[in-house]
């Protein structure tokens, strides 16, 4: 029962590079190292400056150039890495999606597995037994979703499990919201195969102490019989350390699991199994290949319940309350989440339920596994929280929609924190310690004493029921200052988890932002036995060396390879585009702070990872090269190579996902446009770049020509000439041109509301590809619109839009046409008009990048008044007023991204479904075409691949489909399972219309 890999199905990056005509030099320094890895594995081997850079930083605050990058295929290429990498003393670091916020996967120097991009197959699910066996690389999301037809899943759930593989979450033995419920990952993994540092293979599984196995094992003159005995030793050893140091909690993450790693079963024998050791040990020990993982059943219901209190402390002191009426979570949320979701584009509507005046919220949920009444449940809680405790209001969601945006308020709470404006920020490094729940409470106070001594603040939130609480402490580390306070607070923070009898890390591992604090913890000589833990796998200590433990001679330090570190510098460049908003150019790029959330398998971003599963695919890659080279990393020509402007830049298809996605705003769109801006500004701007930016004009000829112009590319070797010229992709079909254009026909008809018996009058906007190519939803438009007694004028003395020209980077185009478009359209609104347009990337054009383009208050006026026509009829609800004829038919609906990026993308299925139609909202990525992209010949086969998933969920709906944006319907219709391109979702509705 394998997951299918959508990357064999497409040309690999290595193979899309060799099509550019570039030079990939690997550094002079590992050039060696390099052509011998090359030699011996059959995946990816990248060792030039971009693989360094992209691989350099994680979720954490850290930074490390590694060597490089290899993505290996299968297990052989794994052990052949791993010796190669012994054979030069190079350190190896195995990574999943880099999601890790205690720098796990940085290292200087090393050799970077990268697990993510083939090694991702689930290999088989024994339903009857509840196991599955994996590849390191699966996505839990993917897998969940997968097991999920079985009623089972994957017990822990990180918040980042939409991106984060299992093989990340067995080496930081993650957890997440339900380990009340579940316990952590390690209770999950049964069985392993792991590759060690001399490329031997070890199979972890139980094994009954002084059994004939056992005795098997350990007679044996290999590594393996060493790690058996020197294990067991030091825990028998130690064993009254190991009672009084490991703290008595579900969540303890610190440290090597010499606790767990012995224990009695069910059936009474005494086991050893090193699987136990392998979890949370940061691939220190050896690189996880397979894993077997128990599952648990998946509840057929939940419900969920939020409390609101006006003092955090008081949220905190029910929370051992709150555990006596068995929930399966218990999470917390203060109020600078919800003041920082509320300013958010992209969150402010998961916080609206939110009621003033709450300071804090306890969230709990509860699942049909243990209670058959939810809202009897939830009544007792009640009853004890509001009518006789301090919360004064429950929010109460039994829906799967209710719960999800809770969740979803609750999920983006660590990444939203990083999008405080300037260089403070609320940074991870004491903020999941672990102290038990009912000594919370306590434990807060004193730590906001610490944050009141250190002259600094925090927030909180997570994963109160375990006692986990995120507390992140607002430091500037740019200054020296900064540096020292977060250390200082580590300090003091840690005595207080020791006085609590708590745990240093109850979730995000030690990394390097608290391996340096284990010994504090757990004492000389279990430190000792970690050392020895360490020799017995990794005598050289060359796997992933520092986290966890480190050596004398080399000891860790919390302060050292921080991405932003004292004398860190950028270049604020003189830009186009206004990035006052975002505090500018610099402080936009460097809002990425690594988590990774555009690997995610859901939502809009990022596409074109999806359909390359490449890191330089990603926001957080192309953000990580942008920093590079503002910050000198590399140089900052590099930024006008053609190497950077075609795989850093041209590799962003513009969906502006990352604008509503990414937690922190990282708006890629935009810093894609003005660099390719100063790109042309510099190097001019090339013929097909050109070509697209002026569509307008080129679509005006075509429509004045036509018919003659639609033979041209029938023509025998015209595709041929517009690839070699152009560089169109001959298997894309070309838009045809009508004869007669949407303004055209408009004059001829004339509008038949007048403006004097209207109480709505708009202007709809004839962009270019509904007034040259396709006309009939423009049509539809026009007469929807009037038989809702709206007034309608198609004006002929407006410019293009300026979008093609603004997707490009050909902004003084742009702005030459937003500056006529705005002067304009401010007459119109002036008199009474709205702004409407058929296409949804225009309409949001007005909306969002005229603000960008053009900073007055005119412009603003303009974005105000400006709709797409399904935003429009819902946002005054226009339907209601149309004659229309019943319907049985359901729709599948693919909304457009740039709607999606802007919260827009509902008010279509909203009007379909008022209009009569039953609707399924397809929930897909962007649809690959992205406007030329997807006529790009370079691009053809990534643009076909991306849109594989939303063919997908159309094949599997069994609605009719229709999509409101130009670009998503050619590539609908481009598809062979279907015959014609779908309708506009304007022109399902001008169906129904009854006839008069």
């Amino acid at each position: 029962m394998a997951v299918e890999k959508s990357r064999d199905d497409l040309s690999s990056y290595e193979e899309f590079r060799d099509a550019l005509d570039h030079e990939y030099s690997d550094v002079d320094e590992y050039a060696e190292l390099a052509d011998d890895l090359r030699s011996v594995v059959t995946g990816e081997v990248r060792f030039d400056e971009y693989a360094q850079v992209l691989y350099a930083t994680d979720g954490s605050i850290y930074q490390a150039r590694p060597a490089g990058a290899v993505l290996p295929r299968d297990t052989e290429d794994v052990r052949n890495a791993v010796r190669v990498a012994a054979k030069h003393d190079v350190p190896i670091i195995a990574r999943g999606a880099g999601s890790s916020l205690g720098g796990q996967t940085v290292g200087p120097g090393c050799v970077v597995l990268d697990m993510t991009t083939y090694m991702d197959d689930i290999l088989e699910i024994d339903v009857e037994r509840r196991r599955a066996r994996v590849q390191p690389g699966v996505v839990q999301d993917d897998f969940d979703e997968h097991a999920e037809q079985y009623g089972l899943k994957f017990a822990p759930d990180p918040a980042s499990s939409n991106r984060a593989t299992i093989g990340g979450g067995i080496g930081n033995n993650s957890t997440g919201a339900h380990s009340v419920r579940y316990g952590i990952t390690d209770a999950y993994t049964e069985e392993l195969k792991v590759v060690l540092a001399d490329g031997s293979i070890i199979h972890t599984r139980e094994v009954v102490l002084d059994s004939e196995e056992w005795n098997e094992i350990v007679s044996k003159d290999d590594r393996e019989a060493a790690i058996y005995r020197t294990v067991r030793s030091l825990v028998e050893e130690n064993a009254d350390e190991i009672e009084e140091r490991y703290s008595d909690l579900k969540r303890n993450v610190s440290g090597y699991n010499l606790d767990r790693v012995i224990y009695e079963t069910e059936d009474g024998e005494e086991v050893i199994n090193l699987s136990k050791l392998f979890v949370g040990a940061e691939s220190t020990l050896g690189v996880v290949v397979e894993a077997e993982i128990s599952l648990v059943s998946l509840p057929e219901e939940t419900a969920l319940v939020l409390y609101c209190f006006e003092d955090l402390i008081d949220a905190l002191e029910a929370v051992p309350e709150a555990l006596k009426f068995d929930p399966s979570a218990v999470e917390l949320m203060d109020s600078e989440v919800f003041r920082l979701a509320r300013e958010s584009e992209q969150f402010s509507r998961y916080e609206e339920p939110i009621p003033d005046g709450t300071n804090a919220a306890l969230m709990l949920e509860f699942d049909s596994e243990l209670f058959d009444d939810f809202e009897a449940a939830i009544g007792r809680t009640n009853a004890h929280f509001v009518d006789e405790g301090d919360a004064f209001e429950a929010l109460e969601a039994y829906t799967e929609d209710a719960q999800a945006k809770l969740w979803k308020l609750r999920k983006a709470a660590i990444p939203l924190l990083m999008s405080l404006d300037g260089d403070p920020k609320p940074y991870p490094f004491i903020e999941d310690a672990t102290v038990p729940p009912e000594e919370l409470a306590e434990y807060v106070q004193q730590f906001m004493d610490v944050l009141e001594d250190h002259d600094t603040t925090a927030a909180y939130f997570a994963h109160a029921g375990s006692g986990t609480l995120h507390i992140r402490p607002i430091l500037n580390l740019k200054e020296d200052e900064g540096i020292q306070t977060m250390q200082s607070i580590t300090e003091d923070v840690t005595d207080l988890v020791l006085e609590h009898n708590g745990s240093f890390s109850g979730e995000h591992g030690d990394g390097l932002a608290r391996t340096a604090f284990n010994p504090k913890m757990y004492g000389d000589d279990l430190w000792e036995a970690f050392k020895q833990v360490k020799s017995v796998f990794d005598p050289d200590w060359r796997m992933n060396p520092g986290k966890v433990v480190y050596t004398d001679e080399n000891p860790t330090d919390m302060r050292e390879n921080l991405r932003y570190g004292d004398g860190y510098t950028s270049i604020e460049p003189q830009t186009k585009l206004d990035f006052s908003d975002e505090g500018g150019f610099s402080q936009l790029v460097e809002l990425c702070n690594g988590c990774g959330t555009c690997r995610q398998t859901d939502d809009v971003m990022c596409p074109t990872y999806r359909g390359m599963k490449d890191e330089i695919a990603t926001t957080r890659g192309r953000a990580n090269m942008l920093r590079a080279a503002i910050s000198g990393e590399i140089p900052e020509e590099e930024l006008y190579s053609a190497r950077f402007q075609e795989e850093v830049l041209d590799l962003c298809v513009g969906c502006k996902g990352c604008k509503s996605d990414c937690p922190t705003g990282v708006d890629l769109a935009k810093l894609k446009a003005e660099t390719k801006h100063q790109y042309h500004e510099r190097e001019g701007t090339g013929l097909r770049e050109r070509l697209f930016g002026n569509v307008d004009t080129l679509s005006k000829i075509g429509s004045t020509l036509a018919p003659l112009s639609n033979i041209g590319p029938k023509l025998p070797g015209s595709r041929l000439v517009l690839e070699k010229v152009v560089g169109i992709a001959p298997e894309r079909t070309l838009p045809s041109f009508e004869r007669e254009s949407l303004q055209d026909w408009f004059v001829e008809r004339g509008s038949r509301v007048s403006p004097r018996e209207a109480d709505r009058k708009v202007v709809l906007f004839p962009d270019t590809y509904t007034n040259y190519n396709y006309t009939r939803p423009g049509k539809a438009a026009v007469r929807v619109l009037e038989s809702a007694g709206v007034h309608v004028e198609i004006p002929d003395d407006v410019a293009p839009s300026g979008r093609a020209a603004f997707s490009v980077g050909m902004l003084d185009t742009a702005e030459e046409r937003a500056r006529t478009n705005i002067e304009r359209f401010a007459e119109y609104i002036e008199d009474g008009y709205e702004i409407v347009t058929v296409e949804p990337s225009d309409a949001v054009v007005f909306q969002d990048e005229y603000l960008d383009l053009v900073t007055t208050s005119q412009a603003e006026t303009v974005a105000a008044h400006a709709y797409g026509i399904s935003e429009y009829m819902d946002e005054y609800r226009l339907v209601e007023r149309l004659p229309l004829d019943e319907t049985d038919e359901t729709l599948a609906y693919h909304g457009h991204c740039h709607q999606k990026a802007t919260g827009k993308d509902h008010h279509a299925v909203g009007v379909l479904r008022r209009a009569g139609y039953a609707v399924d909202p397809i929930e897909s990525s962007c649809c690959g075409m992205a406007g030329s992209f997807g006529y790009e010949a370079e691009h053809y086969d990534l643009s076909k691949s991306i849109g594989e998933r939303l063919y997908e969920k159309l094949d599997a709906s069994e609605g009719t489909p229709v999509a409101p944006g130009a670009s998503c319907r050619s590539q609908i219709g481009d598809h062979e399972t279907r015959d014609e391109k779908p309708p506009h979702p304007i022109e399902k509705v001008n169906e129904l219309l009854t006839a008069s």
